[in-house]
């Protein structure tokens, strides 16, 4: 086997259902495209500390719950580029370890940056700054371009 024959890294991309992260999803997509890589969605999920080890008694799936969430991205990505290879990922676990474990055999870790508001928009929120801090591959923050624009917080 050649280095040419052996199958591309993936590019990893953090999925969470906000805006920074449809961006970042479809940003890795196209940065897929280029490198001839496949991709591998990940949303990570867990049960708020509040419940502390018990799950609450209450009819809630949160693994379900964030499939849902990352299949209807994906789905939407799909459809204006059918031809990726996009594998779905949902672990359970704080989503900055999922992601820098999944950066390990990646090509590109790429994540959507956090923030709310005009002012808080442009900062890097606490798992990008985490995964860019740590991962062991590159990492490209996305921002979201209706934050960075201020057409979140309805600034013109």
């Amino acid at each position: 086997m050649t280095l040419s024959d052996a199958p591309a890294k993936p590019v990893v991309v953090g999925v969470d259902g906000s805006p920074a992260s449809r961006e970042a999803l479809h940003w890795a997509v196209r940065q897929a495209q280029l490198t001839k890589c496949p991709v591998r969605a990940v949303i990570a999920w867990r049960w708020p500390i509040e419940y502390g080890n018990v799950p609450p008694a209450i009819e809630v799936d949160l693994r379900v719950d964030s499939a849902q969430t990352l299949s209807a991205m994906v789905d939407e990505v799909l459809e204006k580029f059918p031809d990726i290879h996009l594998e779905q990922v949902v672990r359970e676990g704080r989503s900055a370890e999922v992601l820098l474990e999944e950066s390990a055999a990646a090509s590109m870790l790429v994540v959507g940056s956090r923030g709310h508001g005009a002012f808080t928009g442009m900062l890097l929120g606490s798992v990008s700054a985490h995964c860019v801090a740590h991962a062991n591959c590159p990492v490209a923050v996305v921002r979201n371009s209706a934050a960075a624009s201020g057409a979140e917080s309805g600034a013109e």
